[in-house]
């Protein structure tokens, strides 16, 4: 028996991020809609969000990384900020002040 889907979801998210997570699915042959749907199964199957969500007791410094680990952090932060996925720098303390 098959069973007809009749709900549907509606998300904005920033077009970045959108389009790197279905060059990864488009990868592995997941459609946008599949990966949605074991999202939802995940969530149902674990009573929650399937992954930690914590805040690190600390943020990283580059006294604790090697050159090569900074690096790479480094070169994270510049991407994010070429592909314009960052905030302005007002919303954040905005955001820290509430």
């Amino acid at each position: 028996m098959a069973v007809t889907k009749k709900a549907n979801v509606n998300v904005r998210i920033q077009e970045n991020i959108k389009q790197q997570a279905e060059q990864i699915l488009e990868t592995i042959g997941i459609t946008r809609a599949t990966a949605i749907d074991m999202f939802y199964r995940q969530i149902i199957l674990n009573k929650g969000i399937p992954f930690s969500l914590t805040i690190p007791k600390s943020l990283p410094a580059q006294d604790d990384m090697d050159e090569k680990t900074f690096n790479a952090f480094m070169a994270k932060g510049y991407d994010q900020a070429a592909q314009s996925d960052s905030y302005p720098i007002d919303d954040v303390f905005e955001e820290l002040d509430r």
